[in-house]
């Protein structure tokens, strides 16, 4: 790897003394002026670094040949150090370690999210507790989704997630073992006439095409695009490059998104017994599922629960890791049934098709902004959006 390295540097160096007219790659010193001042740093450099007593492990690996200091791999940058280099240069640990930049993001998991926040922390902990107490038994329908008339259901839902094993998934996650589905079979589906009146659809829709599909897809069933949901893949647990690129690629997708769509009128500031926003926020960062896994993270759920407040959700192209109660789970992967119509019908007979709120619940959480030109205080109701990323 060292011979490489120094070839490549004397043939960048023939090809800069060719742009500059010298006639020999040693006098670029003269022609650049750092005859004198690059030694000298270069001498400052390899005395502070033989000097320092504090170096790490992975410092002392560091190779010094002459006046050149030659990285083995990037645990300098990482770590920031006066001596060497004080910037943080994730991307160039990604390409000597295949360790992803998301990687050293913190406080992402559900438990320590919160830890410096602690009304958000009881705030998570009181929905939590209210959305298990409301929710009905877990349902589950194993049938072929593009011939099953979603009609016979019987019922209209305030959350509907759509989760498409896509074609992408092929070339992107290995996924072999399940029937794919392209963009035309996606729109096919009606999910307008399972939808009620104020409703909203989170749709996956991969990292690529989907992206301007899956929107077809909202219009088409008669729901507005509000907000994008991106999930930040990790790959603590196996760092590498992935193998499987688009053609004739030259970056790497991590990253996969969930669009979601709203329909009839919902407003934050108007419909607190519906919606509650700016609890989550529209950014999940988790590990990415094990090579041929088509799962998505099971945060996806606690961001639809804690957002709506409706008791009605529908889960389709669901699996028997997704079965939850408070879901009716419909797909052809299901390897048993127990929906009945009538008796999930039932559950909601005496209108009661919301979780509700507590007195506490709506103390704590964020509400939206005052309009233009009405004065209010910021006290505990006032908005404020904690935690990583934009609110939602």
């Amino acid at each position: 790897m060292l011979q490489v390295l120094r070839e490549r540097s004397q043939k960048r160096k023939k090809l800069l003394a060719q742009a500059l007219g010298v006639a020999n790659p040693d006098e670029l010193r003269q022609a650049l002026g750092t005859d004198v001042d690059g030694i000298q740093k270069k001498k400052t450099r390899v005395r502070i670094i033989k000097s320092d007593q504090e170096k790490t492990k992975d410092q002392k690996d560091n190779i010094v040949l002459g006046d050149e200091i030659v990285y083995k791999d990037s645990s300098t940058f990482l770590k920031g150090t006066q001596s060497s280099n004080p910037h943080n240069d994730y991307c160039q640990h990604f390409i000597d370690t295949g360790q992803r930049p998301q990687n050293f993001i913190r406080d992402v998991g559900l438990a320590d999210r919160f830890e410096e926040y602690p009304k958000l922390r009881e705030l998570i902990k009181l929905k939590d507790d209210l959305i298990s107490e409301t929710a009905t038994p877990p349902m589950y329908l194993k049938t072929n989704l593009s011939t099953y008339n979603l009609k016979e259901l019987n019922c209209k839902f305030d959350v509907i997630l759509i989760e498409p094993p896509l074609e992408e998934y092929q070339r992107t996650c290995g996924a072999t073992n399940v029937e794919l589905w392209n963009w035309d079979q996606i729109m096919e589906l009606d999910i307008g006439e399972v939808a009620a009146n104020r409703s909203f659809v989170f749709l996956w829709c991969g990292s690529s095409d989907g992206l301007d599909m899956g929107r077809f897809c909202l219009r088409k069933w008669g729901f507005r695009r509000c907000e994008d949901i991106c999930w930040i893949r990790t790959n603590i647990d196996n760092p590498g490059h992935s193998k499987n690129l688009d053609s004739k690629a030259v970056l790497q997708r991590t990253k996969e998104h969930c669009l979601m769509g709203i329909k009839g009128t919902v407003r934050r500031s108007t419909d607190g017994d519906f919606i509650h926003a700016n609890v989550d926020i529209d950014l999940i960062i988790s590990e990415e599922p094990e090579y041929g896994s088509i799962e998505k993270p099971v945060e996806i759920f606690h961001i639809i629960e804690h957002f709506c407040l409706g008791r009605r959700r529908l889960h389709l192209f669901g699996r028997d890791s997704t079965i939850r109660p408070g879901w009716l789970t419909v797909g052809p992967e299901l390897t048993n049934t127990n929906f009945n119509a009538d008796l999930y019908s039932g559950y909601f007979a005496s209108g009661q098709t919301t979780t509700g709120c507590t007195e506490r619940i709506e103390a704590l959480r964020p509400k939206s902004p005052p309009p233009k030109g009405k004065v209010a205080g910021r006290g505990r109701g006032a908005f404020n959006r904690g935690g990583r990323g934009r609110g939602r």
